[in-house]
């Protein structure tokens, strides 16, 4: 018996001992020559309560401050951090195309739909809004909440909460604006007090 629980963990271990090999494997060539090298990316630290621009956002229910912008990872990462979101707030109900939305709640309570589940979070827990599932989000506690929303790929994000802060919550047709941000709109939030 000893010999045959030996045998199974070698086995388990053997394709974990190429993983180095298979990771060097996936990454891209080294250039060729000095010529061929791209400069680093250059360092973009981000202080606590400050913007990757130096100033806040705002869509009315939240303070919204970038912390990577769609420019620093080749449009594979938008970050934000919502600061003050108040109770009854967050956006309407809507799904994106192209992205998945991950949402890390570092202070407060967020109650969350996604799809058909509905949720409450509390500091130091995340969840994962796969793309094209209806999701949306509203602060439940008697404060503020405080969250990190990624998106991945970055897609139009970033231009759309710059346009929405723009406009000021424009009177436009909601599904029409959404759709130029490859989102769609489907319906109001159902945390939204009436």
């Amino acid at each position: 018996m000893q010999r045959r629980a030996f045998l199974q963990t070698a086995a388990a271990v053997f394709p974990a001992a190429a993983l180095p090999e298979f990771v060097v494997a996936q990454s891209p060539a080294a250039p060729s020559s000095a010529q061929d090298s791209a400069p680093p990316p250059a360092l973009h630290v981000v202080g606590a309560n400050e913007d990757r621009f130096g100033h806040p956002h705002s869509l009315g229910f939240s303070s919204i401050l970038f912390k990577i912008a769609t420019a620093d990872c080749d449009g594979r990462l938008f970050l934000i951090e919502h600061q003050h979101a108040t109770p009854g707030g967050g956006p309407a109900l809507h799904l994106h195309l192209n992205q998945e939305e991950w949402f890390y709640v570092m202070e407060g309570d967020v109650d969350f739909q996604v799809g058909e589940k509905r949720l409450r979070l509390h500091a130091g827990e995340s969840v994962l809004a796969p793309r094209r599932v209806p999701h949306t989000f509203s602060p439940a506690g008697p404060g503020p909440a405080h969250l990190l929303i990624a998106f991945t790929p970055a897609g139009k994000m970033e231009q759309y909460f710059l346009d929405a802060e723009a406009h000021n919550q424009p009177a436009e047709d909601p599904s029409t604006l959404f759709r130029r941000y490859e989102m769609e709109y489907v319906g109001p939030s159902p945390f939204w007090k009436s």
